[in-house]
């Protein structure tokens, strides 16, 4: 989940690929997936990798009435001791959230649990950190309500929101287009987003602009250990990544890139 730092990423919840999963929303990086098998080949791929990083895993029930299920990411929002269950910007999303919230609430005893009321929404898909940093993308999906009740929480916290707006056109969600496999690095690509977008970055930190073609390699997911999963088929992003000293472990994503899931998408750390 882009909301946790890489020292803090040790437990994660995922959710099976589930039976329905080519009628799974699609309008950026794919028309829909077509192979539910290879899917879940992929997908499990994805699991094994986590394992091989040290994570302890955990992988709910697929729920067919609900084709983008595994994309647990936007359903719930863990900071810090925190978790807020945001409303998710398309309606048929909605009633996704009830096992992720009551495993969450189970598993993470102490944590505060704070909801999202109104006319606010907002997909966890639209939030990325950057150490102590945190920007938010304005979408289709997260709109200016559902940014406030982050901002509220945030300011309790003392950490700083930065809004950014999304090429709405092209794509879905701030993680679609961006990811820090580091807590020193953004990766984004030319057309969607540029460093100026997200402002003045502390020393040591810098964006790394990718090629437009390979946007969808910019959505990684990195770890204390300097190990990254990324898409493989990307070679710049997979070469920046080695120069950096990172060790780039590539996962086959192309049918979950159907459903315009990427690799963040299928995860929440905690």
């Amino acid at each position: 989940m882009a909301t946790v730092r890489t020292d803090q990423k040790q437990r994660v919840l995922m959710r099976a690929v589930p039976e329905s999963f080519s009628n799974a929303l699609a309008s950026f990086f794919g028309s829909g997936p077509t192979d539910i098998a290879l899917a879940k080949t992929q997908h499990a791929a994805y699991v094994q990798a986590l394992l091989d990083c040290g994570l302890e895993v955990t992988i709910l029930p697929a729920d067919d009435k609900h084709p983008d299920c595994i994309f647990v990411e936007d359903q719930a929002i863990v900071i810090d001791g925190h978790v807020l269950l945001p409303v998710p910007g398309h309606p048929s999303r909605i009633a996704e959230q009830p096992p992720i919230a009551d495993f969450l609430s189970r598993q993470l005893n102490g944590f505060q649990v704070c909801g999202m009321f109104g006319d606010a929404r907002m997909d966890g898909g639209d939030i990325l950190r950057l150490g102590d940093i945190f920007f938010v993308g304005l979408s289709d999906r997260t709109n200016q309500e559902g940014i406030e009740t982050l901002r509220n929480l945030l300011s309790h916290l003392g950490h700083e929101l930065r809004i950014i707006n999304i090429p709405t056109e092209k794509a879905l969600h701030l993680t679609s287009i961006s990811s820090t496999p580091t807590d020193n690095i953004i990766l984004t690509a030319e057309g969607y987003l540029s460093p100026e977008d997200f402002g003045e970055l502390p020393d040591g930190c810098e964006v790394l602009v990718m090629p437009e073609e390979e946007v969808y390699g910019c959505n990684t997911i990195g770890f204390e250990n300097g190990c990254v999963l990324v898409p493989d088929g990307y070679p710049t992003v997979i070469e920046t990544l080695k120069q950096k000293g990172l060790t780039p472990v590539l996962l086959d994503m192309g049918q979950i890139r159907e459903a315009d899931g990427s690799i963040t998408c299928c995860s929440i750390f905690f």
